[in-house]
Formats: structure tokens, C-alpha cells, sequence
């Protein structure tokens, strides 16, 4: 047995606490290479007395772990215990495949014998409620629906600004053009998403800025004019909500815009302004900008990327931090919004990101933080800073199955499985799940403009753990390459046509089976031939197949949704889902 690859971390995604009773346990072992694992556990201070001896020793039960998962190293096995005290140590006793028995402890791997079950346990001294990581029930049963409000409806004229371009969803859009669309757009289509089955609207920032897509803030307090004003903005919260929808607003803290009243002034008046320390400043004069990928020297000033346009904030500063979370509060407080999607969230720094949180959710019970974070995201998931993250890692692995056919069916899965095995479930289950968004190329463009295949990778993540996103226009069938060809203005002529029915068939799968998909445990693997299962145990029993092979395979089900199947064979990009 191989005995390094036996892992388990305490007060982490290997042990924590899913509700205020519940223990999830988990460890690791090579891959194929155990052939059973026990749990050995009780409370630390329970004791039996031995007859012969009379000497008092640990009372403890011994249950076996489940297989929860297959990755491309790992198996994850996992057990969820209650302890009726609130309290457990514990440790595991691994059986190998080549008969080798050991202990795992607190204190190393060891001998599996009587005498060093009852010793180095690792422990839970007390199921600490206030420390339990906890996201918002609501998150796990909504399909969000993310709108970049530029392209997404024209619905008044007045505010356009000057330089529209007529509404062509044909065009491929300048990185500097602009289309009209806004917030009243928006609210004259509200009833089009609720019938396609959204329950929560995911804004690209809608604040005061010089650009069409709005990254470069200028006035974190107010509505872009071209979009609107507050009070169309309340009034567009309030129809959401009667509709059941939640509305998510994105928040660009990491950088503000070039003409910000506080960059103009650093720039003005160098380094006596009274704003000069809110920002990253290496050297004056601050103009022309030295950008190192043009051979410009050091750059006077730290920026996202190297767009001298935005100027990073300092955000160890106080009175930054302070100015940050006024605007954060304020949009809770005023509009009652009920999530923050955190642009750049993995380049400012853990210490805001903490206060930031838990200034949230003082202003609002079960309020959901979704940071922008491209990589491995557990420093943020420990219940202080961020309830999920954009599951980009999950994305890619799809895409490169499902739409480009870059890796097998058997890689993903293993990567899909480490990807929910990195994190708490709780944390796994608020995940934003997309296939495209504003940063990426469209999921038709991507799938090569096979409709088939883009929806078999969508109906894919709509069985998924995690939050299911789907771009705006998706539903319509739009494509698009890399940014700004992704932000084409949205074409309404397809709503209810062939592929708008197809998208809202599998949203409203989701919707009808929310809490199954929504909390339900996740099982994925590869069968024999060749077909791709998913399973989902919860309130009830979901299998499904996904078929990414050139061959039909025969198949028996009894379908809930499914697409290029006859009763009898599953086609290729063919999908099955089956719940009893």
C-alpha cells in the first residue's frame, strides 16, 4: 500500500461540519489502492471499564467509509457522523488491496493494533456552531442568469449615448462601441426570463463608468446614466423580486476607473494629494504610462494587467477599506440586492476581503459573495471571505471534453471529481457554474457551431453540483469569439424558437428538481461503454448518461429529459436523465 498517499486535514474540506449536527469526514488514498477504510470514533471523554482489569478505556465504534470518488491520483472515501455530545475524535484504519493494514492518526501512520486504536486521535474538541462555514440555502436552487446590460435590450432611446450603433445582434462588436442597451431593457424583459425559468439575474457592473462594459468605474454610488437611474434601478429589484428572482450585482474593488474623482485628483496633484495613498504609487511623474509588455520601463503605478485606465486601489488602506465597504453596505441597505459577484477578488488582499464579508452579512442574512478567482479557491472558502467562486477550473474541464474534445471522458471526470473534492460541500454547492460568459468565447463558437453539442455540455452542468449560469443569448443560440465578439447585441428574434424551447426545457428540469440537484451528493464516473454517469442521491435518485462517443449505444430509461434518444439507443451527443 502506498502510505504517503494517505491523507486526511483537520478543520478543512476533509473535516467539517454541513449543518450545526452533521460531521462530513473524508480522506485520501491512492488511487485503487485500498481496499477498505474504516472509521474509528466516539466522544473523547466517553470510557468503558475493562472486567479483568478494571481499567477505564476509550469507547469507541468503527464504521466503514463509502467511496465517494474517483480522481486522478485519489479516491475520496467519506463518512457524515453525529455525535450526540457535540464532540468526536477520531482516526482511520485503511485496509490495502495487497492486505497491509495501518492506522492513520493525528499523530502519523501507524501499526493497527488494539493498544494504538485508543491513542493520537485527531479531534473535534467541540462542533462549534459560530465557526461552522455556512452559504445561503436560496443560492443552492437558483439559475442564474448573467446579463451584460450594454447588449441586452435597448428599452429607452432617451439615454443612449452619443455614437449608438444600430441594435444588429450580426455585428461584431469594437471594443469601443456602444448599442444602448440598459436597465429598462432589462425590466421590459423580465417576464421573458421568468418564463425561460431564471430565478437570478447576475449584473456586469452598472455603475457610473466611461466604458461600454463598465469595469472602470467612476462613481461607485451611482446608476451609469446611459443605463438609467435609482429609481428605475429599485423599481427593477422590486419586479424581480415578486417574480422570486434574486439580483446579484458585480463589484470592481480591485481597480477604479481613470476619471474617478480620486485618480484625477493623484494626477493633478501627485504626491500631495490626500488620495495618493489609496493607491499602488512607484514613481511621479505618473504620465506617460510605462508599460512593461511594451518596453516601457517599470510601470509608475500598479494597474489590473497593465491598463494604465485602472489604477489599482490600495486596499490595506483604512480609509479605502472604509470608502469600499460604505459602497457595499449601501446597495444592500438601499436596493435590498441580494448577492456581490467580486470582479479580480484573488488580487486584493484576504484581510479587506474578511471585513468585507462580514460587513455583508450583517446587512443581510444569508447574503451570497462570489469572488472571481481562475484557480484553486480554498484560502477564500473557509466561511470569512467568499460563500463560491466562478468555477472556472470546472468550466475549462468541461469545454475541453464536451465542446473541443481536447481530453477524454475519463480525464474529466477524475479532474471534475478532485475539482469537488477541494472544497466543503457547502462551499461546492454555491459554486457559479458557466460554459461562457463576457471574458470567453460563446459555448456554440467554442462547440464549433454544433447546437447538439453545446447543449449536451449545458444539460451536463445543469446536473452538477454547483450553480448553473447560463450567458445571456445563450438561450437564443447566439456565438461569438473571444471579448468583444462575445458581446454581441442579444437577438430577440429567436426568443421562443427551437433552441430557446431546448434551453428552457433544461433549465426548468433544474428548477423542477432544485433541491436534488441543488444538495444532493454527486457520483461521476465512465461506465463500460463509454457512456459518461452522472448520479445524484438526495430527496431522490437522478442517473443520467451523457454520450460524447461516435457510436449509439443501447440503453433502457425512463427519461425526465433527454435529447437523441429512441427509447433504445443513446445517439452521440446524446443525453439521458432518469430520477425515481
Amino acid at each position: 500500500m502506498n502510505i504517503a498517499a494517505l491523507r486526511h486535514r483537520p478543520e478543512s474540506e476533509d473535516c467539517f461540519l454541513y449543518d450545526q449536527d452533521l460531521l462530513v469526514l473524508r480522506l485520501h488514498t491512492a488511487k485503487g489502492d485500498a481496499r477498505r477504510v474504516s472509521l474509528i470514533y466516539g466522544d473523547p471523554y466517553m470510557t468503558v471499564t475493562d472486567a479483568a482489569t478494571t481499567t477505564p478505556t476509550w469507547k469507541y465504534s468503527v464504521a466503514d467509509m463509502v467511496k465517494v470518488g474517483e480522481g486522478q491520483t485519489d479516491d475520496y472515501w467519506s463518512l457524515r457522523v453525529k455525535m450526540p455530545y457535540h464532540r468526536i475524535q477520531y482516526q482511520f484504519a485503511v485496509e490495502g488491496s495487497d492486505g497491509q493494514h495501518v492506522l492513520l492518526s493525528d499523530r502519523g501512520i501507524r501499526a493497527d493494533t488494539a493498544e494504538n486504536r485508543l491513542k493520537n486521535n485527531f479531534r473535534v474538541p467541540y462542533f462549534q456552531e459560530v465557526d461552522r462555514v455556512k452559504t445561503p440555502d436560496w443560492a443552492k436552487t437558483t439559475v442564474w442568469y448573467q446579463i451584460f446590460p450594454e447588449r441586452f435590450a435597448n428599452g429607452d432611446q432617451s439615454n443612449d449615448p452619443q455614437g449608438v450603433k444600430p441594435w444588429n445582434p450580426e455585428d461584431h462588436p469594437g471594443r469601443e462601441d456602444f448599442y444602448g442597451g440598459d436597465l429598462q431593457g432589462v425590466l421590459d424583459h423580465l417576464d421573458d426570463l421568468q418564463r425561460l425559468g431564471i430565478n437570478g439575474l447576475y449584473f456586469c457592473p452598472i455603475f457610473k463608468a466611461s466604458s461600454n462594459h463598465k469595469y472602470d468605474t467612476i462613481d461607485y454610488f451611482d446608476i451609469d446614466p446611459d443605463f438609467g437611474d435609482k429609481d428605475l434601478f429599485e423599481r427593477l429589484v422590486n419586479e424581480a423580486h415578486r417574480r422570486g428572482m434574486k439580483v446579484m450585482l458585480d463589484a470592481v474593488f480591485n481597480h477604479i476607473g481613470y476619471q474617478s474623482l480620486q485618480w484625477q485628483d493623484v494626477l493633478k496633484n501627485g504626491d500631495s494629494s490626500r488620495f495618493a495613498s489609496w493607491f499602488h504609487i512607484n514613481s511621479y511623474p505618473l504620465t506617460p504610462f510605462n508599460d512593461p509588455s511594451n518596453n516601457g520601463g517599470n510601470p509608475q503605478y500598479d494597474t489590473f494587467a497593465f491598463e494604465p485606465h485602472m489604477p489599482k486601489l490600495n486596499t490595506a488602506n483604512p480609509d479605502v477599506q472604509d470608502y469600499l465597504l460604505e459602497i457595499a453596505t449601501y446597495w444592500i441597505k438601499t436596493f435590498d440586492i441580494d448577492a456581490w459577484r467580486l470582479d479580480v477578488a484573488n488580487e486584493v488582499d484576504h484581510h479587506f476581503w474578511r471585513r468585507f464579508y462580514q460587513a455583508t452579512q450583517q446587512c443581510k442574512k444569508d447574503f451570497l459573495v462570489i469572488g472571481e478567482v481562475w484557480h484553486s479557491s480554498q484560502p477564500w472558502l473557509n466561511g470569512d471571505q467568499f460563500s463560491g467562486v466562478m468555477n472556472y477550473a470546472f468550466t475549462e474541464q468541461v469545454e475541453e471534453h464536451f465542446l473541443t474534445s481536447q481530453q477524454t471522458a475519463q480525464n474529466m471526470v477524475e479532474l471534475l471529481t478532485d475539482q469537488l473534492m477541494m472544497y466543503r460541500q457547502q462551499n461546492a454547492q454555491v459554486m457559479l457554474n458557466t460554459l461562457d460568459s463576457h471574458d470567453t468565447a460563446r459555448i456554440l463558437t467554442v462547440a464549433g457551431g454544433d447546437e447538439k453539442r453545446a447543449l449536451q455540455a449545458l444539460a451536463f452542468i445543469f446536473t452538477q453540483t454547483g450553480m448553473p449560469c447560463i450567458y445571456y443569448g445563450t438561450e437564443m443560440g447566439m456565438s461569438g469569439d473571444n471579448d468583444p465578439d462575445c458581446r454581441k447585441p442579444m437577438d430577440w428574434s429567436q426568443l421562443g424558437q427551437p433552441i430557446w424551447q431546448k434551453v428552457h426545457e433544461i433549465v426548468q428540469f433544474r428548477r423542477d428538481y432544485a433541491q436534488l440537484l441543488g444538495t444532493g451528493s454527486t457520483r461521476l464516473s465512465v461506465n463500460s461503454t463509454g457512456l459518461i454517469k452522472v448520479e445524484r442521491v438526495g430527496s431522490a435518485h437522478l442517473t443520467a448518461y451523457f454520450n460524447t462517443t461516435n457510436n449509439a449505444v443501447p440503453l433502457s430509461m425512463e427519461p425526465k429529459l433527454a435529447q437523441g434518444y429512441d427509447g433504445e439507443n443513446l445517439a452521440p451527443k446524446g443525453f439521458v436523465i432518469e430520477v425515481i
